[in-house]
Parts: structure tokens; sequence; C-alpha cells
């Protein structure tokens, strides 16, 4: 396994974690971080809607898509007067007002984007997955080395939840005994394609759909669960397996609409077991994590604990695991691990990056953990497109 120096000095706080370190950000702004959004489209108008709601923390001031009607369409969101905006990002890095900048394009993209914003002197907020190969992930990791005036975090948002870091301390203090499997999936049932209204503009618009753009469902979805796995036992798998197809949608599109991870993670006795498909909706995000004392059951804000019957015999109550002030046992015999929903995470990932660059803090998501995700998609990616076992190389220097 990869030196990980980084996760050196992490301490058990109240409600979750926090990771200390020795990057350092520029120094306190005075009021909100000018912020500006490098793509427009669905995620990055999302996340547009949310910054309006942060006022105190973040300021927008420029946008910019090669779209221009997604320009146009994000204009009308402003609040406070039109927005600079650029149909060519490197003409924003030449805006001196702007000192963060969001990157909300595709994947192929991220790279070469998130490059040129390091060099520029700015924070990123760097979408999820964070490099569309393992070469890129490990020259970005390079690239952000003596860079001590610069917060980089990864849009895996849910490591900023409550709810995830209470699991991450439950795994932790061993409340779930030994875990060998984890079982995840995120299906919906539809062709995920967006209206293109030029053919032209297929596509750049559905680019999720074709290898040279995207990295299909795994990257888009299921990364986040690959992700929080690597978070919450300080790991990466070591073997891909993966099958899949074109099984529904016949539409000309690259990418999968049907597929199946298995991955491998041998130092724990873990096998991670990771499903997507777009042909039925029933279970849409599932997410459990199975360990010789009990159970966890996973949706986007909120869990239930399921204890296996030893661990009733041997304990008589799980209070201190779930933190509740009284066990409620549904009809499955779970009880709540968080006593009510929580918000959507990225609230909670933008509150955390504005302290991060406050306080001068490694996100819990930044360049190094990134790097340790997209390069398990792409191993992931590489198993399922090739047909093939692929395998962690251990020379990856990721710290």
């Amino acid at each position: 396994m990869e030196r990980r120096t980084f996760l050196k000095n992490t301490s058990l706080l109240t409600g979750g974690l926090f990771i200390a370190n020795n990057l350092s950000a520029l120094p306190p702004a005075a009021g909100p971080v000018k912020i500006a959004v490098v793509g427009c489209g669905d995620r990055g108008t999302g996340i547009i809607h949310l910054l309006n709601q942060m006022p105190d923390l973040f300021r927008v001031t420029a946008i910019c898509d090669v779209l221009s009607f997604r320009l146009t369409a994000a204009q009308k969101l402003s609040k406070t007067g039109a927005w600079k905006a650029y149909d060519d990002y490197r003409k924003l890095l030449d805006d001196k007002e702007v000192e963060a900048v969001i990157v909300a394009v595709p994947l192929n993209m991220h790279y070469p984007i998130a490059t040129d914003v390091i060099k520029s002197g700015r924070h990123l907020y760097l979408e999820k997955t964070m490099t569309y190969n393992i070469e890129q992930a490990l020259k970005l990791v390079s690239l952000m080395h003596g860079r001590s005036n610069q917060v980089l975090q990864v849009g895996h948002q849910y490591r900023y939840s409550p709810l995830y870091y209470r699991v991450k301390e439950m795994i932790n203090k061993g409340y779930l005994g030994k875990v060998t499997q984890v079982d995840c999936r995120w299906d919906r049932n539809g062709n995920w394609r967006r209206s293109v209204p030029d053919a032209a503009l297929e596509r750049a618009i559905n680019w999720r759909m074709y290898k040279e753009y995207s990295g299909g469902l795994a990257a888009e979805l299921l990364s986040h669960q690959i992700d929080f796995i690597n978070w919450a036992f300080d790991t990466h798998p070591q073997e891909f397996f993966a099958t899949g197809g074109i099984d529904v949608f016949k539409d000309g599109r690259e990418t999968y609409d049907n597929v199946q991870l298995m991955l491998h993670y041998p130092d724990l006795g873990l096998i991670g077991n990771f499903g997507a498909m777009c042909g039925n909706a029933h279970d849409g995000y599932l997410f459990k994590i199975k360990g010789t004392l009990g159970m966890v059951s996973l949706l986007t804000d909120q869990g239930m604990f399921y204890p296996e019957k030893k661990l009733l015999s041997e304990k008589g109550t799980v209070d201190g695991v779930t933190g509740a002030t009284r066990i409620v046992w549904n009809k499955e015999g779970g009880t709540p691990i968080l006593p009510e929903p929580t918000k959507d995470g990225t609230w909670y990932a933008f509150n955390d990056f504005y302290k991060k660059i406050q306080n001068k803090e490694l996100p819990d998501s930044n360049v190094f953990t990134g790097a340790r995700t997209a390069i398990s998609v792409h191993l992931a990616n590489e198993a399922l497109y090739n047909k093939k076992i692929s395998n962690w190389d251990n020379s990856y220097k990721l710290d």
C-alpha cells in the first residue's frame, strides 16, 4: 500500500473526523470568497443555486461555458445583476477578481482546466471523478506539491455528510466487527440523455455516453461509494473484476448502461460489489456495509444500523453506537444512525471548502484522496471495457 503521510495526525472528534495537515491557504478573505463557475450544465447550475443560499461564504462573480444558451440560462440565477460571462475558461482566469474556481465540466476536461486553475494560484473545487485517467491523477498530485497557498477540494461530497462521518466512526471503533462485504447500487430507469437543440451538439451535451469524454456509470455514480470505502477503511482496491454492456438503450452510446464491478481489498479481506443500471429504478441508491457484528444500510441522507444477534446478546444495547438518546427499532430490527435526515452533501462540502480556505487546512476530499479514487475508477473501467482483471500498481505515488 502506498504511503499516505497526508493522513497522519488524524483524530476523532465528536460527530466525525478532522484531518490535520500542513497545507496552507491564502490569508482569510474579507467577506465572501469571490468564486467563478466553469461549466453551467446541470451540476454547475445546481451548485450556483446552492451558493446563492450562502451569501456570507461565497459570491459568484463569473461564469463560463462553451455553450452560449447555458450561459444565458445561468445568468438568470444571479440575484445581484449580470455576472461576467466567458466562453473560454482561460479568459476567466485573467479576471483578477476571482479567488476560487468551481470546475463542473465533462470528465475529459477536468485535468487541463484544473491544471490551469492551479497554475493561476486560485483555490479549486474540482468535481468528481478528479481526473479522466491515472496519468492525469498522478500529475495533479505532483502539481500540488509545494503549493501551500492553495486549497484543492474534490467533489466527493459524501465525505462531508454527518451521516457518513458517523458511519466512518462506527467502522473505526469496531462497532460493525470485521467487515468483509460491501453491496452498493445506484440505479435509474431512463436513458440518461439530455435534450439536444442541434444534432451537432450531441457529444457536447450527452458527453456521458461517449468514451472520449466520460468514465460512464462507474465515474459518474459509483465513484462516490468507491471513494467512501477508500476513505472509511484508509485503503484502495487491489484487484478489479467487472462486466457489463449496452443492454437497454441501443441508441449509439458507447458507455455501458448496465455494469457490475467487483473490487477486492485483500489487505482487509473485503469484497466490494458496485452495480449501476439504467433499466430499473426500484433500488435506486443502496449502500450496505456488512460486518460480523452488524450492518449499516445507507441512503444519501439517512441510514440504519442492524446489529447481529450476538452483538445484542453480548452488549444488551447499541445506544453508544448510534448516539441516539434511546433505541428505536424498526420491524426489521434496525435503529436510525442519526435522528433525522441530513442536508444534501454538497451543502456540507461547500461549508467545509470555505472553512478550509480560511483556516489553511487540507480538505477531507483532496488531491491525494481524489487521485486514489480516480485511479480506482480507471482500473474498474479498464476491467469493464477490456474484459480483463486489472490490478493496482504499487508504484503509484500518492503523497
